[in-house]
């Protein structure tokens, strides 16, 4: 569920823009254990995620989200990319300019 509100956060962001950014591509299709959803902006920016509800109905019931989101930077013309899983053990994001932390 927090996965779920962190997009609409972003999407909203995306949309919120002053410049005149247009949406060119808005798909979803939520199932009662899975969803998904697609979104791209004339800005360059792009969501896509994909979600499933593992172990339904027990007490180990948990959602897991594999999605990514790009955006291009105003000023140097950049584009970035975070690819992320969401679930059980968290929100963990992989991106080229994302810091990594040194291994032990």
């Amino acid at each position: 569920m927090k996965f779920l509100l962190v997009f609409v956060a972003l999407f909203a962001m995306a949309l919120a823009r002053p410049n005149d950014v247009v949406v060119l591509k808005s798909d979803s299709d939520v199932g009662p254990d899975t969803w998904s959803s697609d979104v791209e902006t004339s800005d360059g920016t792009s969501i896509s995620q994909k979600g499933v509800l593992k172990n339904a109905g027990t007490e180990h019931e948990a959602a897991v989200v594999h999605g990514s989101f790009s955006w291009v930077d105003e000023k140097t013309g950049e584009k970035f990319t975070i690819n992320y899983v969401a679930d059980e053990n968290g929100y963990q994001p992989v991106g080229a300019h994302l810091p990594v932390a040194p291994v032990a």
